[in-house]
């Protein structure tokens, strides 16, 4: 049995927001950080609380923190070394097990996520801006009473035509597939698989080996708990499109057709497995149908969705091995201004902010960013990355297959890039409360 009074409501479900904000934090002061902590503690929302007051409520609020948050906050350094390495270490020290090279260093990022000053991420989803600046001041005015706590930096959030999340800036219809936990009461869309074990998602109960992996001591800081990868990824719009007019050529359709083989789906939503040569809108729209394919049966070659796919890298779903252990949650928004079709770009930043939830990170968002997105030989591919996340240089390619001859797009630009990332604990509401005083004077 899932508790759902003690698990923050963002691993479980989805905020019916239009808006949001993420603030970065340091705690220049422990009981200072403590006290912030205290005050914005029953504005949290758990699972349980979320699912009775979706409809009225306006805003939801998620509070995380890094390792050097938790030792900032007082945790003793034998409870940190029970947390996993890779958590220790953080997002940037392992930027070469990511692909964070070049211009996605870490050194370039823009937002202080790299500095080991960053201490705690506040999440705020909102209904509307009004909502949003009401409870971004609401929570200036909290820092300035917190002692040593100081904003490091933040992001609004804003949703893209048709105003919702559901919509990339490059125009992809996203959240099509998602895991479902198993207890969580969700069903599972046709093609997206059985609920899988909590432990994959969840600290402190069975994953898929049957087995409860050793929590971070002391259980009550650790168990209800998950890990946060936090990616910011700017969109370049502009350069998309230029890329789908020149490789595309003249045709409407073809570039679309282009820009859903970099994908594996229509920008309607509609998989190429299930609509390989022409959109389907409704297709697209439909959730009991657009996740319900495989890849074995129905496109062993790639001749639908290409191998090398944004989507059949992120999801090699029958093709892949163990791939039970390997699912994440995702959750997150878009940021910055939309670029209407026929806009010159105005180069102002613009793209996903997103998290991706797990248990382990090495085991499923450090595997997916070095096997699945960066792995140049992916399914023998020889010379490729994934081609909207991946880290470019201009020298790798893409290709398409087809009959009588096989496409290949050689020296792919760089369609997205890294502008700020961190790795997250995520407790427990019983773990914030032990966090906002307890667990620092036993």
């Amino acid at each position: 049995m899932l508790d759902f009074d003690d698990i923050q409501h963002i691993l479980l479900t989805r905020a019916p927001a239009l808006t949001g904000r993420y603030e970065f934090l340091s705690f220049r002061d422990a009981a200072g950080g403590r006290a912030w902590l205290a005050e914005i503690l029953p504005k949290v929302h758990s699972a349980k609380t979320m699912r009775e007051t979706m409809n009225q409520d306006k805003r939801w609020i998620t509070v995380a923190f890094t390792a050097n948050g938790l030792r900032a906050l007082g945790v003793e350094e034998k409870t940190l070394a029970s947390f996993p390495p890779e958590f220790l270490e953080g997002m940037a020290a392992r930027a070469e097990v990511l692909g964070d090279t070049g211009s996605n260093d870490p050194a370039n990022w823009v937002d202080k996520t790299a500095s080991p000053d960053l201490h705690a991420i506040c999440i705020l989803f909102a209904r509307d801006r009004v909502e949003r600046d009401r409870c971004v001041a609401e929570h200036a005015a909290l820092i300035r009473k917190s002692q040593g706590v100081e904003l490091l930096s933040s992001l609004d959030l804003e949703a893209t035509p048709p105003f919702d999340y559901a919509h990339d800036h490059f125009g992809y219809r996203d959240r099509l597939s998602q895991p479902v936990i198993e207890g969580s009461g969700d069903v599972p869309t046709p093609g997206s698989g059985a609920p899988l074990k909590p432990g994959e998602f969840i600290l402190g109960y069975p994953d898929e080996n049957g087995q409860v992996p050793t929590l971070p001591q002391p259980e009550i800081l650790s168990r209800n708990g998950s890990y946060m990868a936090y990616r910011r990824l700017e969109e370049h719009v502009g350069r998309f499109r230029d890329f789908l007019r020149t490789h595309g050529g003249d045709s409407q359709h073809e570039q679309e057709l282009l820009a859903a083989k970099l994908m594996g789906r229509w920008r309607s939503g509609a998989p190429l497995v299930l609509a390989p040569n022409k959109d389907d809108p409704a297709l697209g729209a439909d959730p009991q149908r657009n996740n319900n394919f495989n890849y074995k049966q129905e496109d062993p070659l790639g001749y639908a969705v290409p191998l090398g796919s944004h989507m059949r890298r992120m999801n090699p779903r029958d093709t892949a091995v163990n791939m039970n252990r390997r699912r994440m949650i995702r959750r997150g928004a878009t940021y910055g201004t939309y670029l209407p079709e026929g806009t010159a770009d105005d180069l102002t930043e613009r793209g996903i902010a997103a998290f991706v939830i797990c248990a382990s990170l090495i085991r499923q968002f450090e595997f997916a960013q070095n096997v699945w997105v960066h792995d140049r030989n992916f399914h023998e591919l020889g010379n490729e990355r994934d081609p909207i996340i991946g880290t470019h240089d201009g020298t790798l390619e893409f290709k398409i297959p087809k009959r009588p001859v096989r496409r290949k797009i050689t020296g792919l630009p760089a369609f997205t890039t890294v502008r700020g990332g961190a790795y997250f604990f995520l407790p427990g509401l019983k773990a914030l409360r032990w966090l906002a005083g307890a667990g620092q004077t036993n």
